[in-house]
């Protein structure tokens, strides 16, 4: 054959089969390519990897929970796992005992971010969870710090309590018979951090801000996992195909929150720039952050630059606390369907210590331990995050012998760590007993310091104490006034619910019908004279 007609052949193939066949000539490549392991020390064990593609097919490159792949490798190949994906090294941790072992005791070592090319791609290469270990990060920390330490959010509470009240009324007035409480969830949760951040109030599902911020998450959510951003790591320049193309639905995306993290990022938070000069802006972090006057004593280009910082330090706040929050709520509904005699349960205790006609208040958390129970299974039952954030190695390492090389990605399975209990209850069971110790006290380990969900060591999220108060404002308010059941059809029937969760990198139920009742007139009267004193 000639090269004329080898060429004339190459322009009448499909597209997809010449992608795919640069895609496997590379694949060779990188397979081929060397594979240094100094003294010959072992990687630790995992499953069998095929040549050149690893352990491609055994984990999907699309978004079918990896978590339980991970976790059955848990259960056969133990507490740290090797694999690899398309030249990629990834070194999967089952337990929270080796996490913390690496993650937090060797931070120096596993704090750092892998180059995830999809983060840029959607517009987020800026925001917090995804900056290396690096000084723009420990920046973003201590302005984290400054708002979100433990001893800070207390000066949120009443707010996290009245947003928990606005959150009632607004399910007691929702119109739509077949509606959940869901969208809800998402003002409430969305609500609350706007609040902290920008001083934003918040209050109609129909927000604008809200409704960008969710948008934002919904777009990427299914993008954003590990196994396929190694995908455009081994081969980058599938990001310069045009989004046209076959396959490359994910560029269209990543246009679509490019656009929205301008939006989610910069709208707020020129608002308050303005309410500041004005004189006229709420406190909140933002607003805090603009008015120190010791920050403007640096130099003009200086003080952009931490402007710039600050307004992606609020985005990330935002975004990561908003899905959190809603996804738990929405989870202890489904759990309160399917195990009636814990909101049974709950109910009574939160009887017994406010008494009929008042509403529950933090002051009131320390008498509640059956709550904190309640809110520290939510989040073992079906976390939220269920593979947490990868980390990367920015150097190599040996742990009990086995090798780690630099520049793996390292991923704490959340998922496989709730389920390795020594409860003798089925770890799928909604059990908030299983937190108390034998003596029918409620053990120590606090939600916010050993929830796996909220990570290890120098990358744990900043935001998890606001995220577990602002739960529990949530939790403890419907359980004191709402009453949740199944559904009824036209014949007067339960329509069943359950345990069934969506893909993506956070898990959240999929959509489920419930009926809602109001529990206490006095409640309810109390709390509706709260959010809109003028109507009593």
């Amino acid at each position: 054959m000639s090269s004329g007609q080898a060429a004339e052949l190459f322009r009448h193939l499909p597209l997809s089969l010449v992608v795919g066949g640069l895609l496997v000539i590379l694949a060779l490549v990188i397979g081929l390519s060397p594979r240094k392991n100094p003294g010959g020390l072992p990687f630790p064990p995992g499953p069998p990897r095929i040549p050149f593609l690893g352990n491609v097919l055994a984990v999907k490159m699309n978004n079918i929970r990896p978590w339980l792949t991970y976790t059955e490798w848990g259960k056969k190949y133990g507490d740290i796992v090797y694999s690899r994906i398309l030249g990629q090294h990834y070194i999967i941790i089952n337990s929270a005992e080796v996490a913390k072992a690496l993650l937090a005791q060797r931070y120096w070592i596993y704090s750092d971010r892998p180059g995830v090319a999809t983060y840029n791609l959607f517009g987020l290469g800026k925001i917090t969870i995804a900056l290396g270990h690096n000084d723009q990060w420990r920046l973003h920390r201590r302005l984290f710090h400054q708002t979100l330490r433990p001893e800070a959010m207390v000066r949120y509470q009443d707010l996290q309590l009245q947003k928990a009240r606005e959150l009632i009324v607004n399910i007691l007035e929702e119109k739509n018979p077949l509606a959940g409480p869901e969208n809800h969830f998402n003002t409430f949760s969305a609500s609350v951090i706007l609040s902290i951040v920008y001083g934003y109030d918040a209050k109609q599902l129909d927000d604008p801000v809200v409704i960008g911020v969710w948008k934002l998450l919904t777009t990427f959510s299914d993008e954003l996992y590990a196994e396929r951003a190694a995908l455009l790591s081994a081969f980058p320049s599938l990001a310069s195909l045009p989004a046209w193309l076959p396959g490359m639905g994910f560029k269209r995306k990543g246009l679509v929150c490019q656009r929205l993290m301008d939006e989610v990022a910069g709208i707020p938070f020129d608002h308050v720039k303005e309410q500041v000069a004005s004189g006229v802006a709420p406190s909140s972090m933002v607003a805090d952050f603009l008015q120190d006057e010791s920050k403007k004593l640096v130099d003009g280009g200086q003080w952009q630059a931490l402007e710039d910082e600050m307004k992606m330090v609020g985005a990330s706040v935002a975004l990561g606390g908003a899905e959190t929050v809603s996804s738990t709520l929405l989870s202890l509904i489904l759990a309160l369907l399917l195990y009636p005699e814990v909101q049974k349960k709950a109910c009574a205790e939160i009887d017994a210590v406010v008494g009929p006609d008042r509403l529950p208040s933090f002051e009131d958390r320390p008498s509640l331990p059956y709550i904190e129970a309640i809110l520290r299974e939510i989040m073992r039952w079906n976390p939220v995050g269920p593979l947490g954030v990868p980390h990367s190695t920015n150097t190599s390492d040996i742990y009990k012998g086995y090798y780690i090389p630099k520049g793996s990605i390292v991923i704490y399975n959340v998922w496989g760590m709730s389920r390795a209990t020594s409860d003798p209850c089925d770890p799928v069971h909604f059990n908030p007993d299983r937190h108390f110790l034998p003596n029918g006290e409620l053990s120590s380990e606090h939600v916010y310091t050993n929830n796996p969900g909220f990570g290890f060591g120098r990358r744990a999220c900043p935001g998890r104490f606001f995220a577990e108060t602002s739960t529990w404002a949530g939790v403890v308010t419907m359980l004191a006034t709402l009453h949740f059941e199944k559904a009824k059809d036209a014949q007067g029937r339960d329509v069943e619910v359950r345990n069934e969760f969506t893909t993506g990198i956070t898990l959240h139920p999929v959509p489920f019908r419930c009926s809602i009742k109001v529990r206490s007139a006095e409640r309810e009267g109390e709390i509706r004279a709260l959010v809109d004193p003028s109507q009593f």
